[in-house]
């Protein structure tokens, strides 16, 4: 029985799941919308709006910028550093503090958005489209 374990497994052992993850987490920061199975979908969705929100935690702290004391700033790096452990890129991570906090600052949750697109057709597995709600641009 799986009485209180939450979660997919995704075919994985811990280590892979949560590399998996992460990596899905980081590309989404940095590109705003990525393609994936809709199980990993469904289960980065967690992952990446508990990342988004410590960019939301201390976005007015990093507004103030060099007028922040000393505790503020303390803030800010505890922040960065939980966030470092998700996201991989320093860019991601960047644009996380600076665009995407400041962006979903007003929202309650809810950051990311799952479109079904279509079956993947050497395995038919169905794929889904996760975007940042109000961020992606298409190119």
């Amino acid at each position: 029985m799986r009485h209180r374990n939450s979660g997919r497994k995704l075919s994985r052992n811990a280590s892979h799941r949560a590399a998996l993850l992460n990596n899905l987490v980081t590309s989404l920061l940095t590109y705003g919308r990525i393609e994936t199975t809709e199980a990993k979908a469904k289960e980065l969705r967690s992952y990446a709006d508990a990342t988004i929100s410590w960019g939301i935690s201390v976005h007015t702290l990093v507004a103030k910028g060099e007028q922040a004391t000393k505790d503020e700033r303390a803030q800010i790096v505890h922040a960065r550093r939980m966030a470092r452990k998700t996201v991989k890129t320093p860019g991601a991570l960047e644009r996380l503090f600076s665009e995407i906090g400041p962006h979903f600052a007003s929202r309650k949750g809810g950051y990311t958005r799952l479109l079904k697109t279509r079956v993947r057709k050497g395995d038919a597995a169905p794929m889904a489209f996760v975007e940042l709600v109000g961020l992606y641009q298409p190119s």
